[in-house]
């Protein structure tokens, strides 16, 4: 029988997954309920060492004698300091220790409790990977939990931390057998040839497989995916995911549904988006996408074929909606214009929020988007750096708070006329209108989405910037015409004002005639 705390089972299954047969334990009460399920795995053979300093070195011995991960396991407080000179020394020999320490829960660290200490990062540098695994208590918490000993466990040739804070009691064993877990597996160093051949041939032998692609676009996807809902038919049984951040929420929930998800990334980082990642290869994505095109084009494959003909559907709603005046309307004919469709002189950067939502709408051609992490600051800043090293012509798409924000990027004398900037202003965050049960709180328009009443001529003025400004379809036509087309030896900048209430309705409307 195992103990019953299911942070510890998580992770006592996936050390057997990962193939970890050897474990040198230390005695303690907090640490326990770790060796206790150590000892009654059957795959692990469990060695007790009482000096932790001699215990480390142990298991360096036996990660040296079987080129292999072993674990070593300290109760809480200085015990696991006293691992530090052996951890240091597997660190330099590039030797896979696995240290797991028990600790107390978070609430009683440095209140003088017994054997209380700050324990995640305790061994600092001389670990590749160190994570503190929260106690479940719904599913998302299993996931987290069973990511982090995943990323610890993946092959790395060092040493890693997993700190385990366990709250009493600590002595229930009543659990009959291991959780099975999933296990994330990496294929590291440059994708050599046969394991792109490897990923292409699975591809193409699942039954229902998706390549998704990340930034810079995943166009229609989002409106696909209304219009799927529930139906099981589209439901991927493998997803391989490629490139960036996604910005709909709506896909990444919808893809959660997937069996399993492969990640082909340059980092080797394991990016669980869709919470059921279970390989992650080292290597180009972008060689990767391709020739998973290139051999859908030789042997289409029924299932991406359906998902072809749905998103050929919404592709055909989208060029014959036409929205009223707002900011829809705006980066749907800056879309159509011949100067972005057909040139591929323009360098395009969408800024957060509303604009990279309505490029994933419009824009069919690569876009730059700052969604690493998806704040407003920096995307003024981020295209006036790019315009700095090319000739050619930069254009940023921007709401008003992401431009009022960064507005010191325009405040450089390097600038010059090959950087153009269309300023969607409705006089607040828009977003936020668009995010259900916010409308009941006062505080909304005001203090969340930072209502004004500025624009941004006065700026536009007192750094050399031309400027143009539109209130009509009209303007709004002829000013776009106007920033892709006019030559000037400064930057150029239209500022559409749009009403936010408007801008609201006819997202919306958008969605809802999809729908229908």
């Amino acid at each position: 029988m195992y103990n019953n705390k299911d942070h510890i089972n998580i992770l006592t299954s996936l050390l057997v997954a990962h193939g970890i047969r050897h474990a040198v334990v230390c005695p303690g009460s907090r640490n326990s309920p770790i060796v206790h399920n150590l000892n009654e795995c059957p795959d692990i053979h469990c060695y007790p060492v009482t000096d932790e300093r001699s215990a480390g070195f142990y298991a360096l011995g036996m990660a040296q004698a079987t080129n292999t991960p072993v674990v070593v396991c300290v109760t809480s407080g200085t015990a696991l300091l006293n691992l530090a000179p052996a951890v240091a020394e597997a660190y330099y020999q590039h030797q896979p220790l696995v240290v797991i320490s028990a600790d107390r829960p978070a609430a009683w660290i440095d209140q003088l409790d017994g054997q209380t200490l700050p324990q995640p990062d305790a061994l600092g540098r001389f670990v590749k990977k160190a994570v503190s695994l929260p106690e479940p208590h719904d599913e998302e918490e299993r996931w987290y939990c069973n990511r982090l000993v995943n990323e610890a466990l993946m092959g790395r040739h060092a040493p890693v931390h997993i700190n385990v804070p366990i709250t009493e009691p600590l002595f229930n064993y009543s659990v009959p057998e291991l959780p099975e877990e999933r296990k994330i597996e990496l294929t590291p160093a440059d994708m050599p040839s046969h394991v792109l051949s490897h990923i292409c041939r699975m591809f193409m032998q699942s039954k229902r497989p998706l390549l998704i692609s990340g930034q810079p676009m995943n166009p229609y996807m989002d409106e696909a995916v209304l219009l799927v809902e529930d139906d099981e038919r589209y439901i991927p049984d493998m997803v391989l995911y490629t490139g960036g951040s996604i910005v709909s929420k709506r896909l990444k929930h919808f893809l959660r549904k997937a069996k399993e998800t492969w990640v082909v990334n340059e980092t080797g980082e394991v990016t669980d988006t869709f919470q059921n990642l279970t390989r992650v290869f080292v290597g180009d994505s972008v060689v990767t996408a391709d020739q998973i095109r290139f051999l859908l084009e030789q042997q289409p494959h029924p299932f991406v074929q359906m998902w072809e003909e749905l998103l050929e559907r919404v592709h055909r709603y989208v060029e014959t909606y036409e929205p009223a005046y707002s900011q829809m309307a705006t980066v749907k004919y800056l879309e159509s214009s011949k100067f972005i469709v057909h040139s591929s002189k323009f360098k395009v950067h969408y800024a957060n929020s509303t604009a990279i939502r309505l490029a994933n709408i419009y824009a069919c051609h690569d876009v730059y988007c700052n969604r690493g992490v998806n704040g407003i600051e920096g995307s003024l800043s981020t295209a006036a750096g790019f315009s700095l090293v090319t000739d050619e012509p930069v254009l940023c798409v921007i709401g008003d708070l992401s431009f009022f924000y960064d507005q010191n990027a325009l405040w450089n004398q390097n600038l010059r006329g090959n950087f153009r900037i269309l300023l969607m202003n409705n006089g607040k965050g828009g977003i936020f209108n668009m995010l259900p049960g916010l409308e009941q709180s006062p505080a909304r328009d005001k203090f969340v989405a930072a209502e004004h009443h500025t624009s941004a001529k006065g700026i536009c003025e007192q750094n050399d910037i031309v400027y143009l400004r539109a209130e009509d379809m009209t303007q709004m036509q002829d000013g776009v015409n106007r920033l892709l087309q006019e030559q000037s030896d400064r930057p150029m900048l239209l500022e559409v004002f749009t009403d936010a209430a408007e801008d609201e309705r006819v997202y919306r409307d958008y969605y809802i005639k999809l729908k229908n």
